[in-house]
């Protein structure tokens, strides 16, 4: 694996720390990177996305989702009092699991539900009105001059 050094872009960049700082993250996280559960991630519309894990052999009881500032952590932890089983063959992990979504600024989670083994979380990116693109007019210079016009005008009137 190479190891990329991010020291210039923190030199020549203002306001990107976050990015980054994602980057760097992501780059040394592969060698521990955890594929259990596996999971999916899709854009439902322009502005909604939907995570779905796969949570077999977890009730509801077993399963906590929480958004924190930027990150979304889907945890599970199987009830203990379960009675002693004997498998011959144990294919269905219900080990103790937590994965971490890191989400983008303004996106937030609007539900979740749990069915046939598969914990659904829907998310939207809600941009706040002052955030989205405007069109800004521009005044000619046209227009300024005729407004000089009219004012020197009214002063000699």
């Amino acid at each position: 694996m190479r190891a990329y050094d991010f020291a210039p872009l923190y030199r020549a960049t203002v306001g990107f720390d976050r990015v980054a700082d994602l980057m760097d993250r992501v780059l040394t996280s592969e060698v521990n990177h955890s594929t259990y559960p596996p999971y999916n991630i899709e854009k439902t519309a322009d502005d909604a996305y939907r995570i779905s894990v796969a949570v077999a052999g977890f009730s509801d009881a077993d399963l906590n989702v929480e958004q924190r500032e930027n990150a979304l952590i889907v945890s599970a932890k199987k009830a203990e009092n379960e009675a002693e089983r004997s498998f011959l063959h144990r294919g269905i992990a219900t080990r103790a699991f937590e994965k971490r979504f890191h989400l983008a600024d303004h996106v937030r989670v609007t539900g979740a539900s749990h069915t046939n083994g598969m914990l659904h979380i829907d998310l939207v990116r809600e941009v706040p009105e002052a955030l989205k693109p405007r069109t800004i007019e521009i005044a000619g210079s046209a227009a300024k001059a005729i407004e000089g016009k009219t004012s020197k005008k009214s002063v000699k009137a």
